[in-house]
């Protein structure tokens, strides 16, 4: 990606991330923090609101990049234990297809992330214009992100290839060996090409011993925000 077309990617993040935080955060709620590139300009803005409109919110993170998102614009950090229901929850997303359905997981915290979306009243999504699609698989090549219980990742690859997937064990960057969550698990990567029944799926893939959850999001979120090129944001 050029640097002109990677700052009009960033650009929109931040456009969808504002969007999002302006329209749904509102005084004294608890808040669900995401995790990934575009909630980094949600928290700007969030800790921006606190400042310039004295907002009381404590934000609950789906990752340890969005605790430390949060330590570091001093907002207020809490957890599920203190706070077992949320307002509201924003988050990125990998891909959304008409039905608001979502792929996520490309950071790896999909099992937070889900954890933390189903405990809020409302779950919002904010990305970029590359993520906006009619149907899952359509734009996002890399496959549904499952996490997976280490002793069992062997079995569950053969069982998504019986499924017809594509599916790939996801190794770390910078450190040899796979990629490890902030759970302690392994994540597989599963092309099945585009998803016609993302509900089936899903239900599926969690059948399968040693799943502990996928990157399917599915009916969970009530509105999209995507960042346009041209500075726009539109929703659904």
């Amino acid at each position: 990606m050029s640097s002109s077309s990677a700052s009009l990617v960033e650009s929109a993040k931040a456009c969808a991330a504002r969007a999002a935080v302006d329209k749904y955060v509102n005084d004294g709620q608890i808040v669900g923090v995401g995790s990934g590139s575009t909630i980094a300009h949600a928290v700007v803005r969030l800790a921006e609101r606190v400042k310039s409109e004295n907002l009381k919110l404590v934000c609950v993170p789906t990752s340890f990049q969005s605790k430390q998102l949060i330590a570091e614009h001093g907002l207020v950090l809490g957890d599920l234990e203190h706070y077992p229901e949320l307002d509201v929850a924003i988050d990125g997303a990998d891909e959304v297809d008409a039905a608001l359905n979502c792929i996520k997981g490309g950071g790896g915290c999909q099992t937070q992330e889900k954890i933390v979306a189903s405990c809020a009243k409302t779950f919002v999504i904010c990305a970029d214009y590359r993520k906006d699609s009619t149907t899952l698989g359509e734009k996002w090549k890399k496959g549904v992100p499952v996490e997976v219980i280490p002793m069992a990742y062997r079995p569950i690859l053969d069982k998504m290839k019986a499924m017809g997937a594509a599916p790939v064990l996801r190794m770390a960057k910078s450190k040899a060996g796979p990629c490890v969550t902030d759970n302690g698990n392994f994540v597989i990567d599963a092309d099945f090409g585009e998803i016609k029944d993302p509900a089936a799926l899903e239900q599926q893939l969690v059948n399968i011993p040693g799943v502990v959850t996928t990157g399917l999001f599915i009916g969970m979120a009530k509105e999209a925000f995507f960042g346009q090129a041209d500075g726009t944001v539109t929703s659904r």
